[in-house]
């Protein structure tokens, strides 16, 4: 058995090696807990941090948070148990709490000054992940499975372990005499990857091998993602908004434009998921027969052989009001605002006032554009007019889409 401890300490010099803190997803499995003794051994003067996520959802998760406390404890690293309050009692609980988790961890690691959360993902998640989605029907990227690292919730997500399987951490671990816990509904078979990982382990298939494979299917996604950089380099940023030669996006293939315009949504949105393939693929053909339309929040308006994405109107209005020292929309940061100001979108009927049409701007995306309130008093608006003392940038700019051109 190859020593997994020293194949993990040698991801996270490559993934963290220049991070001054790093935190930890600790759930008290096998595999987490492995990662937390491996990483506070490596840690060598790091501020390192470790939270773990309490969902509720069966008896003996608090006790088990406990235990991942106990553990930090004796190796000197501060621990928080983070608790979900679930929302809604419909829709797919494990997809909201795999989000809850990953809200939780967010805002923690933000709030502690920690630039990235390392998760404890190993090759069999890598090979679960990639017969599941075989199934499913998904495309190169879905199929390439987990990367290394990826940002998402408005963190940097770090993978150290995807080069170990679960089998050996838990000889590793043994061997040294730690201790963990196993989570009864790893065994329950009314769940997806549950049911997946017991076909294979039925079928015999080499874990090994499925995760190679998704390392050859992720070395493609990054080729394509590199030509659709080299196809998307005349991208155009202005005001929170983007613009793409239409020649060029026609002329590309249909995953490489597909690629393009998921990236662009999502910078335009700050999404941490991309519009789906199938509705992505409808609004292209929308567009290239009728023109204008809306995906997800995002207006696609092509003229003057460009096509410029810009925030839909309809969706700006239900972002939250911004108060003092606030972000807004997830696309603007604003500074200078008074006590009683508040940032709220603009909407159309204060437009013709404001002289918008000079302003280069469309007019929806003037009218989603960020607006300083008093009350239901307008005091400006940023895009369209000077307002002294307030200060109103966008949160993204040309290196942001680039790297969700490159996004995992």
């Amino acid at each position: 058995m190859t020593d997994p401890a020293a194949t993990i300490r040698a991801a996270l010099d490559r993934l963290a090696g220049d991070l001054p803190a790093l935190g930890l997803a600790v759930s008290g499995g096998g595999d987490s807990v492995a990662m937390l003794h491996v990483a506070a051994d490596w840690a060598k003067g790091r501020k390192l941090m470790v939270a773990t996520v309490d969902h509720g959802l069966r008896e003996g998760s608090a006790a088990e948070a406990q235990s991942v406390a106990r553990t930090a404890r004796a190796l000197n690293l501060p621990h928080a148990t983070l608790l979900w309050q679930r929302e809604t009692r419909t829709g797919n609980l494990m997809a909201q709490a795999r989000d809850a988790r990953l809200r939780l961890l967010s805002g923690w690691a933000r709030r502690n000054g920690l630039p990235a959360v390392a998760l404890g993902h190993t090759a069999d998640d890598v090979a679960e992940t990639l017969v599941m989605r075989l199934a499913r029907g998904s495309g190169i990227d879905g199929l390439a499975g987990m990367a290394p690292w990826r940002d998402a919730f408005d963190m940097r997500w770090l993978r150290p372990m995807l080069e170990v399987g679960r089998a050996d951490l838990r000889d590793w671990l043994r061997l040294h005499g730690h201790g963990w816990i196993d989570d009864p509904s790893n065994d329950n078979p009314d769940f997806d990857r549950v049911r997946v990982r017991q076909a294979i382990g039925t079928l015999g298939l080499d874990i090994a091998g499925l995760a190679r494979s998704a390392r050859h299917i992720a070395d493609a996604r990054d080729a394509l993602s590199e030509f659709a950089l080299m196809i998307a380099s005349d991208a155009q940023f202005d005001r929170g908004s983007l613009s793409l030669p239409l020649s060029d996006l026609r002329a590309a293939p249909p995953e490489i434009r597909r690629r393009i315009l998921v990236a662009g949504c999502r910078w335009v949105t700050g999404g941490d998921y991309p519009p789906r393939r199938a509705t992505l693929i409808h609004a292209l053909e929308a567009m290239m027969a009728q023109g204008r339309v809306t995906l997800d929040g995002v207006m696609l308006s092509p003229a003057g052989g460009r096509l410029r994405l810009t925030r839909e109107a309809a969706s700006a209005a239900r972002a939250d009001i911004a108060l003092f020292g606030q972000t807004w929309d997830r696309r603007w940061r604003i500074t200078g605002l008074q006590p009683g100001q508040h940032v709220a979108m603009l909407g159309t009927d204060p437009l013709p006032g404001l002289g918008w049409r000079d302003s280069g701007l469309l007019r929806d995306e003037a009218a989603a554009s960020p607006a300083i309130w008093q009350g239901d008093r307008l005091i400006g608006a940023p895009l369209l007019r000077q307002v002294p003392g307030i200060t109103v940038s966008a949160l993204r700019g040309a290196a942001d889409f680039r790297s969700l051109v490159k996004a995992h």
